[in-house]
């Protein structure tokens, strides 16, 4: 979950100083920090549970893993791409997200029923602003609708891998630290379909493909290198 929010905030935030107009310059800004500081939080709470330094441990995992080694969808890394495929991508992420964060709320592990309750209360804002882009858009011009159309086409096979089972998954189910994942995506598709279904696109016949997630495109490598530079320049510095 880390990983996934990292890497969409550094996405969103390439959107910093040119989106369509200033209001949404300032807010989806705000949103890329959000997801940074999301990421944050699990790192964080990985730190604690693997007993190491919270004041290096977050670091040492976003600045020096090679991108193998990232546990992040794919869906995040793609580029930017046009403002409707930025805002499809966010609210088909936004909606997992908004899911996932309501089942952990009832996690057996304090530690993360408290992160989730911080992090679900800004991305219950999170949603309400991409699902009013995704309607503004898809029931706008004949041009910007053909524009959602063609992002749906593009990140919904891969949206599947939001829901591909954690490693040792049914155990940590059992234990009542996690939600199954098959549960999650049946939540998701309750509350996504009809709602893109009310804003007149049509879903792309392919299925919902699941990718493991350490399978990534090349623009991963491309996101790292540029994020990663000042660190590997200055290895071992604090920051």
């Amino acid at each position: 979950m880390g990983d996934d929010e990292l890497i969409l905030g550094q996405r969103d935030s390439e959107w910093c100083g040119h989106a369509p107009i200033l209001e949404e310059d300032i807010a989806f800004a705000n949103l890329a920090l959000d997801e940074t500081g999301h990421a944050a939080i699990w790192y964080g709470l990985l730190a604690e549970l693997d007993g190491e330094d919270l004041t290096t441990y977050p670091d040492r995992l976003i600045y020096t893993r090679p991108p193998e080694a990232y546990l992040n969808v794919q869906m995040v890394e793609l580029p930017k791409g046009d403002w409707a495929f930025s805002m499809l991508r966010q609210f088909l992420f936004d909606a997992t997200e908004n899911t996932r964060l309501a089942a952990l709320k009832g996690s057996s592990l304090p530690a993360l029923q408290e992160a989730a309750e911080k992090i679900h209360r800004e991305e219950l804002y999170h949603l309400r602003h991409t699902r009013l882009w995704v309607e503004r858009l898809s029931l706008g011009t004949e041009e910007s609708h053909a524009r959602m159309q063609a992002a749906l086409d593009v990140l919904w096979p891969l949206a599947g891998q939001l829901f591909t089972p954690a490693e040792g998954e049914l155990l940590l189910v059992q234990a009542g630290y996690l939600p199954e994942s098959i549960g999650i995506r049946s939540a998701w598709l309750d509350q996504v379909e009809p709602f893109l279904e009310r804003c007149l696109l049509t879903l792309p016949a392919a299925v919902l493909d699941q990718f493991q997630r350490h399978e990534h495109t090349p623009h991963l490598r491309v996101l790292l290198s540029e994020l990663q530079s000042v660190a590997r320049m200055e290895p071992g510095a604090e920051w």
